[in-house]
């Protein structure tokens, strides 16, 4: 099959979006549209142009005016896309999230259309006012007009699948973000040491202090180290945790290792750690890639009592989930574990790793591509 993927993203950062990019090229021919070259030999890419400036003050005037459907269709690295590849033929476009629908629908030409929505756009904002007042009606908008016209829809987690149903009347597949399978074993816990681990991106949004904080609850033999990823947008938040670890023993700010390095560098812990006190609907039914490398890894869990991580460490036995986001609760479920039981709950990890990894998503996209090819309209 001939198939492009876009993306308004970092096609080699974009962990999601890279496996889909990764695994349709060894079967098919794959195009891709994003910000940056995916990196993935045979795939040829088109990088998204920059936006003059004038565009965003332009734009900003039609979300206030509520042109949605004008919006939608005049950013001029969008337009100058389109006359590029209007006149060329795929059998299949993979759109990643919704500000790819108008241009992926204006170069569809007869291709079927599958339309990652990733999380819920519609609320992903929703504890910022201004982005309610700007930005949620669009999104909307976006969803109303498009989803319809869509051959599948996928997204991460199943109460986001249910809630477009509920909305659009558009029932989603429901693709995790689980990572690749990392052929790695779980190791011993050291009675004196036990180690926990957080990786991920800094953001103020997900208060990730109190995961530090939960340290001053927790007894000598624990360690907390973070890896974690910074821009300069959240510099002076970083610059914050920095300090907090700082004046903590027991907990050390780590560097970062690359995407596909990350399962193997945090083997050698025994714990991993997130806390997410949701404050939108996206983050309330998060199935974070963290949380899946946590698996791979072969580490026991310990997370907040979200809904969807909650279940899939329950549902398949991998650690602890804390009563509530405190960081006192947490460290009182830590606290209580003996070796053994960090023990069991690592070799859980093992055994769900094969379910629990990417692998198992790509054979449901394979499916669908099966699917769509079995029934897409053949040449007389």
């Amino acid at each position: 099959m001939r198939i492009l993927v876009i993306s308004v993203s970092d096609l080699g950062r974009d962990p999601r979006v890279n496996r889909q990019i990764r695994h349709l090229g060894r079967k098919h021919e794959v195009t891709c549209i994003g910000l940056e070259d995916p990196g993935v030999p045979g795939v040829a890419f088109h990088r998204i142009p920059g936006n003059p400036a004038w565009s965003t003050a332009f734009n900003g005037l039609l979300l206030l005016l509520r042109r949605y459907r004008l919006l939608s269709t005049t950013s001029p690295s969008l337009q100058r896309l389109r006359s590029e590849f209007r006149g060329r033929r795929f059998d299949l476009i993979i759109a990643n999230d919704t500000d790819t629908l108008s241009f992926a629908s204006a170069v569809r030409n007869g291709a079927r259309l599958v339309f990652d929505a990733h999380e819920y756009a519609p609320r992903e904002f929703e504890h910022s006012l201004s982005w309610r007042l700007l930005f949620q009606g669009y999104q909307r908008h976006l969803y109303r007009r498009y989803l319809g016209g869509c051959d599948r829809v996928l997204t991460v987690s199943d109460g986001i699948a249910e809630e477009i149903g509920r909305e659009f009347g558009v029932r989603p597949t429901v693709m995790t973000n689980a990572s690749e399978y990392r052929a790695l074993a779980p190791g011993p816990v050291d009675p004196d040491h036990i180690r926990l681990v957080h990786h991920g991106g800094v953001n103020p949004q997900r208060r990730l202090e109190r995961m530090i904080e939960m340290m001053d609850h927790l007894d000598e033999r624990f360690s907390l180290d973070l890896m974690l990823v910074s821009s300069p947008r959240h510099a002076a938040y970083f610059d914050r945790l920095r300090a907090l670890a700082a004046g903590r023993p027991d907990v050390r700010i780590v560097p970062p290792v690359p995407m596909g390095e990350i399962a193997s560098a945090i083997n050698a812990y025994d714990i991993g750690l997130y806390i997410l006190e949701p404050s939108t609907f996206n983050e309330r039914h998060a199935l974070p890639n963290k949380l899946f490398e946590f698996v791979q890894a072969r580490l026991a869990i310990a997370i907040g009592p979200s809904v969807e991580m909650a279940r899939v460490v329950r549902e398949h036995d991998l650690g602890v989930v804390a009563e509530t986001f405190s960081p006192e609760a947490m460290a009182d479920r830590i606290g209580g574990l003996t070796v053994e039981e960090i023990e069991h709950y690592k070799r859980q990890s093992h055994r769900a790793a094969s379910v629990l990894s990417s692998e198992k998503n790509l054979e449901i996209l394979d499916g669908i591509l099966e699917d769509l090819d079995r029934h897409a309209p053949r040449p007389a």
